[in-house]
């Protein structure tokens, strides 16, 4: 990444008022996409057809930075996936819409109306970073530190891990989800900021904990732990929910890359990390769908007939596999697991009659809950979650 040149910031600038939608790009038909990929056949998407532009393109069209939704993990989740196509193509609507977005939340003394007493509440925080870096301009540094003071007094366990947010109804409890809402922004915050020293030794202590609670035999994470084991799902004896939810599972996948990414190869913590992510890409293995490619929405019951692949989940861990592997912390033979679910995540999407992609089969925001709670989750079609995982693992594979 390089900071944009004077120019460029000033273009940002004058275009950053009122962003109109913009035209969708008309990939070519994808319906025989799906069903190439469906039969298990070998073939890719037509090289020409670049997934990422199409579909921030198509989401551009549907939303505007007013209206694409308030400050939230899945909207910044779908901008940071958006941030990465900007990265590839440079093309300066993706990077002024982020912007615009942005400054809707952030005034120009730095501050941000938010009270940060949620993980969920400070995933969108990379964009803060993301435009210091883009921009240089000193009020995102300050909202940005605004998170990272706020963690100062944030609550813990007892062995510190941060709670999944500061209310009665999520004390004392650590959701595998939480892990990638923080220690991403917290890695990059100190990369940005000169604040390593700190950023790094949290984040992997965060990872380290949430694994050590939450990684079972199989390799998989249940969805959450509740150390004061009060919680209506978790079990009496070790504090844990009932399953393992695959999007929970994803967020910690992708968190636990990025910490890895980030943190020096002599940090005191990284064998542990190693041996957390090693241990879920086995389990990841043993449960993928082997007719799909994909991961099913309760990770270890895709032999019941009301379970279903979902595909923001399958998206992160094909993210995960391909990434750990590139990074020489998994086994090559990982590479060929992530490409059977490459091709799974791409028989999810089609092109409207309007010209605009669609990604299919996600599920919508989820609680802690037993079986029958996740199978019956809504399966959104173009839902944030997954077209910002969709974003990220399409960034790292597309040319694989």
């Amino acid at each position: 990444m390089k900071r944009l040149r004077t120019a460029a910031l000033t273009a940002v600038a004058l275009t950053a008022a009122t962003l109109t939608a913009v035209p969708a790009a008309v990939a070519p038909p994808a319906v025989a996409v799906p069903a190439a990929v469906a039969r298990g056949a070998a073939s890719r998407p037509a090289a020409a057809t670049d997934w990422s532009t199409a579909v921030v393109d198509s989401t551009m069209a549907r939303y505007t930075p007013a209206t694409i939704g308030g400050w939230s993990y899945p909207v910044g989740l779908y901008l940071y996936g958006q941030y990465l196509t900007y990265r590839r193509t440079h093309d300066p609507r993706y990077l002024t819409y982020i912007k615009n977005y942005v400054d809707r939340f952030v005034k120009s003394d730095g501050s941000i109306d938010q009270s940060f007493n949620s993980l969920d509440s400070m995933q969108a925080g990379r964009l803060l970073v993301v435009l210091h870096h883009e921009t240089g301009q000193d009020r995102y540094r300050k909202a940005a530190k605004t998170i990272r003071d706020r963690l100062n007094t944030y609550p813990r366990t007892s062995d510190g891990g941060f709670w999944h947010a500061d209310t009665s109804s999520r004390a004392h409890q650590l959701w595998a989800d939480g892990t990638y809402m923080v220690n991403p922004f917290l890695v990059e915050y100190g990369k940005e900021f000169g604040d390593s020293a700190y950023t790094d030794d949290e984040a992997a202590k965060q990872l380290y904990v949430y694994g050590s609670h939450l990684q079972v035999a199989n390799g998989l994470l249940k969805h959450a732990y509740d150390e004061s084991k009060t919680a209506s799902w978790a079990d009496p004896g070790t504090g844990l929910a009932p399953e393992h939810w695959c999007r929970a599972v994803g967020w910690y996948s992708m968190a636990i890359v990025n910490v890895l990414d980030a943190i020096p190869a002599d940090q005191t913590r990284r064998p542990q990390l190693l041996s957390i992510f090693r241990k879920l890409a086995a389990g990841l293995e043993k449960y993928q769908d082997p007719a799909t490619g994909r991961w099913f929405q309760v990770m270890d019951k895709g032999d019941r007939s009301d379970d279903w692949t979902e595909t923001s989940c399958s998206s992160m861990f094909t993210y995960a596999l391909s990434r750990g592997v590139q990074q020489g912390y998994l086994d090559p033979h990982y590479a060929a697991v992530a490409r059977r679910g490459y091709q799974g995540v791409l028989a999810k999407l089609s092109v409207g009659s309007d010209g605009r992609t669609n990604l299919a089969d996600i599920s919508v925001g989820t609680n802690v809950g037993d079986y029958a709670y996740y199978v019956a989750r809504d399966r959104a079609t173009n839902d944030f979650h997954g077209l910002g995982a969709f974003l990220i693992m399409n960034e790292q594979l597309r040319g694989d």
